[in-house]
């Protein structure tokens, strides 16, 4: 029955005590056990619990008996991501809800991500709880919490909750607002089958795990189903609830949320946002549920093993993790320098080191990492747009008319007296000023259009330098926009080296060149002659270093007699050296410690 059955989720940001809370209300009711109990036991992966943050939305369902009217509850809990790089993912979780608990750390206020996911919320047309949580906290500063609540998300500061996650403080208060203040499920029985697809797994045993939010209908153990925008066709082989572990049920039915497997054995099959429908209903007969777009990639980098030995394991090792991530996209690529490895697309630069710490960590291999890049669009002479991944697939710089970048629209949020350091950066970055407004009288909110490629560069680290770990960012990309970009190519005596080319804006060129050429230098070895290293844009070379050549002692096997001995080898090893540098005879290797060397950004800026 819809009317005794609430579907919330718990939205906030990055370390605001999300998954600690989700954990007390399984504790309250019921649906764990004091001996099953531990920390984050709704994220799986040893990295979340490290790491501090939900990587894989889950959904758990809890039943809840009202003290006051003594009905029981059906609570369907979604605990969702909480960085922007899952900002999809939120979306849809949060569309597969009628209410969310927006989580506000009351130590640190409203910041950058709490706004874009109560946006979220009030787009996706939420009822909406506030909760301050960490109030047992002795730096908690509760009434400027809710008043910034109020100022910034304009909800009254009255309906905020107070809690702790931690020391279990206001957990049945929680509860009962769920009940009393988020509406039930509005679906139908008697309708054909629409179901939401708010995320996905891979299990071993079972093919695709598919959660699923019942919207209209039933579906139960041997259905047909389609999914609606690949329009192919399984069966469904289980349906069942997470409570917080897989139950079986007999159907889910609207209303309901859980999981449900079918013969789906390649999860590329099911996308998260897609509408399950009955494969007895016409495609064109049903209305799929809004929202739905295909996963974008937006950084890309190479991934090579340090071991050549290694490429096989590294092949399987990445097939095994795009099956629990569709998001996640890679295709092979050879490097002159690097050799055999793989080209990899990720949602933003969490994404990317979240799938790098996985296979280092989970199939124990050792990786080299290029620098990340963005996705670029190429304006030929003739019109014809091109969308390129890879500073590699740039053509000749005559054929190009002109380069369209990725911008960004980013919110910050910082104390006032960091607001200069921060405009500083933003200009650096190529940032353009849109608005600034003030959070009550000691932090602002700036809002700024960034180039995406200037925020994978080391951006976040900069904004925590200078504003002393107080500053937050949310982003979200806009669109493409023309600028006056290059593609600046690295060479080591002479030789293109592939990997460590880059697109950056012309005015940076020169000096991001010299900053790659200086750490190349200290680590290439001297080779008996002089080796040139240049950064060129096209044919013109923009930076050069050189490392001299090492000082062979020839005359030591001399032991006296006369001095033009001596001076015979002198000039026998001058003649050698001429003719090596003419018939440019003689291949420079780089290091792997190079490689890592240059894209390690920790020492760019002093």
């Amino acid at each position: 029955m819809t009317e005794l059955t609430r579907n919330f989720c718990i939205i906030a940001h990055i370390d605001h005590g999300k998954s600690t809370l989700a954990d007390r209300l399984l504790l309250k009711t019921g649906a764990i056990t004091e001996r099953e109990f531990r920390d984050q036991i709704l994220d799986d992966m040893d990295l979340e619990r490290e790491r501090g943050i939900t990587i894989k939305a889950s959904a758990v369902t809890i039943r809840y008996k009202h003290p006051k009217s003594g009905k029981n509850y059906q609570l369907n809990l979604i605990d969702t991501p909480g960085h922007v790089d899952f900002n999809y993912e939120v979306s849809r979780s949060l569309a597969a809800c009628e209410g969310a608990l927006l989580l506000v750390d009351a130590t640190q206020g409203v910041e950058a991500q709490t706004v874009a996911n109560a946006l979220l919320a009030f787009n996706s047309n939420l009822d909406i709880i506030p909760v301050l949580n960490k109030i047992d906290l002795a730096s908690a500063q509760i009434n400027q919490s809710a008043e910034e609540v109020e100022q910034v998300l304009g909800i009254p500061q009255e309906q905020c909750l107070f809690a702790s996650g931690k020391a279990g403080i206001g957990i049945d208060e929680i509860l009962e607002a769920v009940v009393e203040r988020i509406r039930p499920p509005q679906g139908e029985l008697a309708k054909p089958l629409r179901a939401l697809i708010f995320d996905c797994k891979y299990d071993d045993y079972k093919g695709v795990v598919t959660y699923i939010r019942v919207v209209d209908g039933k579906v139960k153990k041997g259905d047909r189903i389609r999914m609606h925008h690949s329009a192919k066709q399984f069966e469904v082989a289980e349906v069942g609830r997470f409570a917080p572990r897989p139950v079986q049920a007999d159907e889910l039915g609207a209303g309901d949320v859980g999981f449900m497997t079918a013969t789906i054995k390649d999860i590329h099959d099911v996308k998260v946002g897609d509408t399950v429908v009955s494969a007895l209903t016409a495609r064109d007969s049903i209305e799929p549920l809004p929202g739905y777009k295909e996963p974008q990639p937006m950084v890309f980098c190479g991934l090579y093993p340090a071991n050549d030995g290694d490429f096989e394991s590294l092949k399987r090792a990445l097939e095994k993790l795009s099956l629990n991530d569709s998001a996640f996209v890679y295709q092979a690529e050879n490097s002159a320098a690097l050799g055999f490895g793989f080209r990899c697309g990720f949602l933003g630069l969490l994404h990317m080191q979240i799938v790098q710490e996985r296979l280092e960590r989970e199939f124990n291999l050792d990786l080299v990492q290029t620098a990340p890049n963005v996705t670029y669009q190429i304006k030929y002479n003739d019109g014809k747009v091109e969308t390129i991944t890879n500073p590699s697939q740039v053509p000749e710089a005559s054929q190009i008319q002109g380069f369209l970048e990725p911008i960004a629209k980013v919110e910050f949020i910082v104390p006032s007296e960091y607001i200069g350091n921060l405009m500083t950066l933003c200009e650096d970055r190529r940032g353009k000023f849109v608005k600034q407004e003030y959070i009550g009288t000691t932090r602002c909110m700036l809002h700024y259009d960034l180039p995406l490629a200037e925020l994978v560069f080391d951006f976040y680290d900069r904004l925590k330098s200078c504003t002393k770990g107080y500053g937050t960012m949310d982003y979200h990309v806009t669109g493409f926009q023309e600028d006056e970009l290059v593609k600046l190519d690295i060479l080591v005596h002479g030789t293109p080296v592939d990997a460590l080319s880059m697109i950056c804006h012309r005015s940076n060129a020169e000096n991001r060149g010299r900053k790659v050429l200086i750490k190349l230098r200290k680590q290439i070895r001297k080779h008996l002659f002089v080796i040139a290293l240049q950064a060129a844009i096209g044919g013109k070379i923009v930076a050069r270093e050189s490392i001299s050549a090492t000082a062979k002692n020839v005359t030591s096997k001399c032991y006296g007699g006369d001095i033009t001995r001596k001076r015979k080898l002198l000039e026998k090893q001058k003649e050698g050296k001429k003719r090596m540098r003419i018939k440019n005879i003689g291949a420079v290797e780089v290091p792997q410690e190079a490689f890592l060397a240059v894209l390690d950004t920790r020492d760019d800026e002093e």
